[in-house]
């Protein structure tokens, strides 16, 4: 895709990208070239915000929220990263994972400095802040709430499961999911971020794991619904064996609609470039397979949503959006007045 395809925009816009996992950063990643970029850029972002789940119960980040009663630290570390302006070193300081069999073992260097703050601060959002500021982050990240909030899943035999590790392999059981405590606030920050919103991004993630969670916070959902802002939708490029199997992209939108109360969604993102054969075959192994280009989907209105399809890929052995041209994508959504979007890469 080539770069500097957008129409002029005198003003910058405000960017608000809720998710979590390996999408939003990777989103988030692409985003940040155009923070600031009035001069150099056509289209350039006045105020970019992440809004980030945090369920998450497995790994380091799972250790210490059952240690130190802490939110997860790492979906907002990887963001934190991907936003990051500051030296490599920084980053991979941050990004370090101890080894060893101890009780340090397996623990990421961002988690325990997050973990430090917090207990420092008293407060887990204002720790997120000034980590932040260590890495010169170009945006704002918010937790989804400051509380410890966990995931639970009612199954379709009655059944409950609690933890988002656990319920990452029974997608096709479930009957709804939902938060504990319910009534978990949003951050003020966050809430006002969404309401000044030009564009809203939900994805890619993780569906039940990373893109729900979010909007059952109490008031985010709404919150949406009344903002003025492009709201833009973009489909992970694999299903995820035992949470999405055989769900197509718009089962994933019509999906997190029915949980975001019949939210409106201006685009949905979907790329439509067959992976290779050799990656076709390893995830095939894994019980994944490619979203969008099984005729599933095409160019047109699903949902109210306009489709828009292009070759999204990575260019590396995983299967992974390529980060400046999902942010392209997502820029020229913004700008978009066509009823159908076909955009050519």
């Amino acid at each position: 895709m080539k770069h500097h395809i957008f129409a002029d925009a005198s003003e910058g816009l405000n960017v608000v990208a809720i998710g979590g996992g390996n999408g939003l950063s990777t989103l988030l990643s692409g985003l940040k070239r155009y923070v600031g970029a009035k001069r150099s850029e056509p289209v350039w972002i006045e105020s970019l915000s992440a809004i980030v789940a945090v369920t998450d119960d497995g790994g380091s980040s799972g250790r210490l929220r059952d240690e130190l009663n802490m939110p997860p630290p790492g979906d907002i570390r990887n963001c934190m990263v991907a936003l990051s302006e500051d030296s490599q070193m920084l980053s991979r300081l941050f990004q370090h994972r101890f080894t060893g069999d101890g009780d340090l073992g397996g623990h990421n260097f961002g988690n325990l400095f997050l973990a430090a703050l917090s207990e420092i601060t008293g407060d887990f959002a204002e720790a997120v802040k000034l980590s932040s500021e260590v890495l010169a982050s170009k945006g704002h990240i918010f937790p989804a709430t400051a509380a410890d909030v966990r995931l639970a899943a009612e199954l379709t035999n009655g059944k409950t499961v609690r933890g988002e590790t656990k319920i990452s392999l029974v997608g096709p059981a479930i009957k709804r999911i939902f938060l504990e405590p319910a009534d978990c606030e949003p951050l003020p920050e966050a809430i006002a971020a969404i309401k000044n919103a030009d564009v809203i991004t939900i994805g890619p993630g993780s569906l039940f794991t990373s893109l729900i969670p979010p909007i059952l916070v109490q008031g985010v959902a709404k919150a949406i619904a009344r903002s003025k802002a492009t709201k833009i939708f973009i489909c992970n490029l694999m299903t995820q064996p035992g949470e999405t199997d055989g769900i197509s992209a718009r089962g994933h939108l019509e999906t997190f609609q029915k949980y975001a109360g019949g939210l409106d969604i201006n685009f949905i993102v979907v790329n439509d470039q067959p992976i290779s054969p050799e990656q076709a075959e390893k995830y095939s192994n894994l019980g994944a397979e490619q979203i969008g280009v099984h005729g599933s989907i095409a160019p047109g209105v699903i949902s109210n949503a306009e489709v828009v399809c292009g070759n999204l890929l990575d260019e590396g052995e995983k299967v992974r959006h390529d980060p400046a041209r999902l942010a392209d994508v997502v820029l020229l959504c913004a700008v978009q007045t066509a009823n159908t979007v076909a955009v050519g890469v």
